[in-house]
């Protein structure tokens, strides 16, 4: 009589591991739990079985995030992204609500104000430390989700949705504001009404200086991406803002530049886009990313082409922060 040779046992439901796992976490036992995760969700995708891999692997992060396990919840929340791609998992709402409840489900914590001395100094260091994590790894996990929504169904610039959960994470959270970031997410965002507000909040912190810049850069990246809707509805949020007094428009020869250029894009007069960067080209200059802006403005609505071929490079650039 033959013998039958040992198999694997057959996998149960994703339930009754999604159950036992949250026992684990439940004990206090991040690191063993974090790894048995991988372990278990990487067995369901080895037997095609992805749904349920996504499913232990989606408790698995909002779990250990909520435990303020920010490494641990976010290096599931991108193996959850990983497995998506792996399944071939189109985007639609559904999902988007998954990846909305991982990226609700990362702390967000004030830094502490008003410290001076030496104990307090070092427990102002380990925040920013630990802020700067939290960021990092919120970024991990949105910049996996914006590059699987664009293979797989979204805008081709990735989902608006999760350029928005970014740059709001980014602004809120990050000890070393870069508002290069911020407005690159908002512009391939789908809120430029909460855009609006938070360049207002920028306005009321940030150096003398900056603010016009802040705004010229928001309403040129929009621009460099055909967006002339949205551009003029930024600059009008704006100057609602300015109405009730929250704060005043800076009165800069580069936002009399953004003033001039919004008409000038609808209208075919490729003339006087031309010399407006002509008679501004000492406030364009204040930033150098402005110039390729332009030319990619200039490309777009008026079918200039680009001739330089290091033009790209400041392109290349935002392109990493996607």
């Amino acid at each position: 009589m033959s013998r039958q040779r040992p198999g694997k046992a057959p996998l149960p439901p994703a339930e009754v591991n999604i159950e036992k796992l949250e026992n684990v976490i439940n004990e206090g036992n991040y690191y063993g739990a974090q790894q048995m995760y991988k372990s278990i969700s990487a067995r369901y995708v080895s037997a095609q079985r992805h749904s349920e891999a996504l499913d232990i692997l989606h408790s698995g992060a909002c779990l250990q995030l909520k435990n303020s396990q920010v490494t641990c919840g976010s290096e599931l929340a991108v193996i959850f992204v990983e497995t998506l791609v792996k399944a071939k998992v189109p985007y639609d709402d559904d999902v988007l609500d998954r990846i909305r409840k991982i990226y609700k489900t990362f702390p967000q914590i004030p830094l502490p104000q008003d410290l001076g001395e030496d104990d307090d100094m070092q427990q102002l260091n380990e925040a920013l430390g630990a802020a700067k994590t939290r960021v990092e790894c919120c970024l991990s996990f949105l910049k996996a989700a914006i590059k699987w929504s664009a293979e797989f169904g979204a805008h081709r610039n990735g989902s608006p949705e999760i350029h928005f959960m970014l740059a709001e994470y980014v602004y809120s959270e990050s000890p070393e504001l870069d508002m290069t970031r911020v407005s690159y997410h908002f512009v391939r965002g789908n809120n430029p009404k909460k855009f609006a507000s938070t360049i207002v909040n920028f306005m009321g912190k940030c150096y003398p200086g900056e603010e016009d810049l802040a705004i010229a850069r928001a309403i040129l990246m929009y621009l460099s991406m055909g967006n002339l809707r949205d551009a003029n509805f930024l600059m009008d949020e704006l100057k609602k803002h300015a109405q009730y007094k929250e704060h005043d428009l800076p009165q800069s020869d580069l936002i009399q530049f953004i003033n001039y250029l919004l008409p000038t894009l609808q209208r075919d007069a490729l003339p006087l886009f031309n010399m407006l960067r002509t008679n501004y080209k000492s406030s364009i200059d204040r930033e150098p990313a402005f110039n390729e802006l332009l030319d990619e403005i200039a490309e777009l609505f008026y079918g200039v082409q680009r001739r330089n071929p290091l033009q790209g490079m400041f392109g290349d650039i935002f392109q990493m922060m996607g």
